[in-house]
């Protein structure tokens, strides 16, 4: 009969055993990368959603007016250019020659006013189409100012080349659908009605007033313009005068100031605001006066866009934007709760199921759908306190079931009240948002330290 065989030495625990914690965590971590799914394609929703309303708004605004840029107002001077062009010739006996031909052809000599101001009364309203809302606006714009005596000779052109009866004032604005009444230039005194499209280089939408007079400009002129718009989004204003003054009123209570310059005061309130600049020539790129001959490229539609001012009348963060902004907070929700679950696990001995963890990702990211859906009809704060309610409310009940003890159900659901309550006023405070996340951050790390400060991980593993 055979021997025995020799015993074997005693084993080491298995690798499963030896490395529990650790296995566990990199499966916590990618349940964790599992549940970003779900959240990537709310994501998408979230864009879907954000489209069809910016459509809609699109539709609304092209039809009641885009934002208004007023550009203007300007003195076009027509003269008569002489010069040489170089030409082909054909002899008679079939040879081509190049020849400089005398031409003469009609030019424009632009001038822009010394003093330029600007008063505007601008009221909002909300339009909607279907649920989408869009904010438009009813300004009535009062310009008013003095050009000076147009100096030819700056220009180095004749005097006797001056075409002073087709002489006129021009204004680009850029959407005129809204004007009710005629519209009317109060030339030094003398009434002219505006006529429809505008003269200056670059630009087509607005208006000009011809001042068929035969007489030369000899004195400085005073000008009022009253613009009666219809418009969105915002308006704004070119600095077209050596001095601006614009002073500006709405009942907007959140405007946007952009553009070139800031206003020099404002008086935001509840009911609206009131904003005045102040602005010189010097903050732009184009001269007070040029032509439209060669070496005057100066004057652009870019360098005029880049030295516009005015307000914004759209909302900085809207529902969306508070929507899209806190989904970018769903890992750390993932991270925190399936950390406490972790810790349960360890310092507790409770045993979790992953698709218990699952569940609860789940209803994390319920959270933001039901945020998404109900912030289209009401206001985002009672969107956001109703999906805090329902996703906690779900996460908690569900936890009494498996967790053993209604101290590690109440921590649960403590937490994510805590957490929710946290990232709403993060939301709501933009400039400091950054500094609040990274603060909890560092605090909820501190908890997790504190909890596993005195857990002898390899001791565990060993048992």
């Amino acid at each position: 009969m055979p021997d025995a065989p020799p015993p074997l030495p005693k084993s080491q625990p298995f690798f499963k055993r030896r490395h529990s914690t650790m296995l566990k965590l990199f499966g916590v971590g990618g349940l964790i990368l599992i549940m970003l799914i779900p959240l990537l394609m709310i994501q998408g929703v979230l864009s879907d959603r954000l489209a069809r309303r910016n459509e809609a708004v699109d539709d609304i605004t092209s039809s009641w007016g885009k934002d208004q840029h007023i550009i203007g107002p300007v003195l076009v001077v027509p003269y008569l250019h002489h010069g040489t062009v170089v030409r082909s010739v054909t002899l008679p006996d079939g040879r081509v020659e190049t020849r400089e031909v005398a031409e003469t052809t009609v030019a424009f000599a632009y001038f822009l006013p010394d003093t330029l101001e600007i008063t505007g009364d601008v009221q909002t309203q909300t339009l909607h189409r279907g649920i989408y809302d869009a904010a438009v606006f009813r300004g009535l714009i009062n310009l008013s100012g003095k050009f000076p005596v147009p100096d030819m000779a700056a220009l180095k052109i004749d005097p006797k080349d001056v075409l002073c009866k087709d002489a006129a004032v021009t204004l680009a604005v850029t959407d005129l659908r809204g004007t009710r009444e005629s519209l009317v230039l109060d030339w030094g005194g003398k009434k002219i009605q505006l006529q429809p499209g505008s003269q200056l280089p670059g630009y087509t939408t607005g208006i000009t007033a011809p001042l068929a007079s035969d007489q030369p400009i000899a004195a400085p002129t005073t000008f009022a313009i009253t613009l009666d718009l219809n418009g969105s989004s915002g308006i704004y204003f070119a600095p077209f005068g050596i001095q601006n003054v614009v002073a500006l009123k709405s009942n907007w209570p959140d405007p946007g100031f952009r553009g070139a310059f800031l206003p020099a005061d404002r008086n935001v309130r509840p009911d609206g605001f009131e904003a005045n600049w102040k602005v010189s020539y010097y903050g732009r790129d184009y001269p007070q006066r040029w032509t439209s001959r060669s070496g005057n490229e100066r004057f652009t539609t870019t360098a005029v866009s880049n030295s516009l001012f005015g307000a914004q009348f759209l909302s900085v963060l809207d529902a969306y934007r508070y929507v899209e902004r806190s989904i970018k907070y769903g890992v750390l929700f993932f991270v925190l709760v399936f950390t406490t679950f972790f810790l349960f696990e360890v310092t507790a001995r409770q045993k979790i199921h992953p698709l218990q963890y699952l569940m609860v990702g789940a209803a994390l990211c319920l959270f933001y759908l039901a945020l998404l859906s109900a912030s289209e009809f009401i206001g985002f704060t009672a969107s956001y306190f109703i999906a805090t309610v329902a996703a906690t409310g779900l996460i908690t009940w569900y936890c009494s079931h498996f967790l053993g003890g209604g101290g590690r159900t109440l921590i649960i659901g403590g937490g994510l009240i805590g957490v929710y309550t946290f990232l709403y006023i993060t939301l709501r405070q933009q400039d400091y948002a950054l500094l609040m996340g990274t603060v909890g951050l560092f605090i909820l790390l501190g908890v997790v330290m504190w909890v596993t400060r005195k857990v002898d991980w390899y001791a565990r593993d060993a048992d």
